[in-house]
């Protein structure tokens, strides 16, 4: 008969976890109001590969946002064939996420073989050497002997079946242990991030579409540091600490209202310009344009992004009856811009 684990993964819940809890589920609850699905449906496709782009950032892939968005719709794009192939698996391994089971190893083992597949020759397998975590040029742990990897991965797989912590702070907690076990030769970052995100969106579905990998690009050093302060006291906290805030930045972005957001000067010609619904084409003679790739940079990148505009076919946005819209927020802006036009 097999043994029970009882492993248990150790982490004080702080008053601020507590706090971060409270404020992130009000926050979802505040999205799950939203009527605007047009928006939603194009956010959760941007902030997919924004997911992806900050994921894979984090482990040195320089790939820019649009470099990620040519690769997804087939185009070519002239960059080293490593990183290609690295945003082509990350990409598979986000659309087979409603596939996967958070809590079964062998999908776990599936996952990291499509995330490294073509990179690592021992992708889907457990790591047979010592490996460590390397934060620039300072290791900052040594993982457990690689005899012990299936024993502890299984524990962790026991433990997250029957944990009654909630979500946030399990998919954390995993999310830490993960890394504490560095239980593959290379790629352990990614598929935390990826089991994390898979882990949250069982719990809320939203969080398909929330990019916490960019938070967490953007306070990378923080991150290394949170995992060494974990490691050092031997509890999770500080870790789960730091990513609790970084899922509270993430969602801050769609919720919290933006009053007279700043932009730049073309985007504000942008808003002037734009009436009814309107294409690339009809938009860019409105504007007096002849650079195509300027205008797309400089001007209709930017007010997407800021969603002050949105597509009207955001499923197919290639579509050659693509045509453009104001929001409910860049209608607000552009009559504020109006006003303030006509006060001078």
């Amino acid at each position: 008969m097999d043994e029970v684990s009882t492993y248990h993964p150790p982490c004080t819940i702080t008053p601020r976890i507590v706090r971060a809890v409270a404020d992130i589920s009000e926050a979802i609850g505040r999205l799950g109001a939203s009527e605007d699905t047009t928006r939603e449906l194009w956010l959760r496709r941007i902030n997919r590969l924004r997911t992806i782009q900050g994921s894979l950032a984090i482990e040195g892939n320089t790939l820019s946002l649009e470099q990620i968005t040519a690769i997804l719709e087939g185009k070519r794009v002239i960059a080293p064939l490593r990183e290609i192939q690295e945003v082509r698996n990350a990409l598979t391994a986000y659309d087979r996420l409603p596939r996967w089971n958070p809590e079964k190893e062998a999908d776990f083992l599936e996952a990291h073989k499509t995330l490294m597949r073509g990179l690592l020759d021992s992708a889907g397998r457990y790591r047979q050497g010592g490996v460590g975590i390397m934060a620039r040029e300072r290791v900052i742990h040594v993982a457990p002997p690689a005899k012990r990897v299936p024993a502890l991965m299984r524990d962790l797989f026991e433990w997250l079946k029957t944990s009654e912590h909630h979500p946030l702070v399990a998919s954390v907690i995993f999310h830490y242990e993960l890394e504490f076990i560095h239980p593959f030769e290379d790629g352990n970052g990614r598929i935390g991030r990826l089991w994390q995100t898979l882990i949250l969106s069982r719990w809320n579905p939203i969080f398909t579409a929330v990019p916490v990998e960019s938070m967490v690009y953007k306070r990378q050093q923080d991150y290394y540091e949170a995992l060494a302060q974990s490691t050092s006291k031997g509890d999770s906290f500080p870790f789960v600490e730091f990513m609790l805030a970084a899922i509270q930045e993430a969602l801050a972005q769609y919720t919290t209202p933006q009053v007279s957001p700043q932009v730049t000067p073309q985007v504000e010609r942008l808003l002037f310009v734009l009436n009814g619904k309107m294409s690339r084409g009809e938009i860019q003679a409105a504007l007096d344009l002849k650079d195509r790739k300027s205008f797309r940079s400089r001007y209709l990148a930017p007010a997407l992004n800021a969603g002050l505009i949105e597509m009207t076919i955001p499923e197919r946005p290639n579509s050659r009856l693509q045509k453009y819209r104001l929001t409910e927020k860049g209608r607000k802006l552009a009559r504020e811009l109006r006003e303030r036009t006509n006060e001078i």
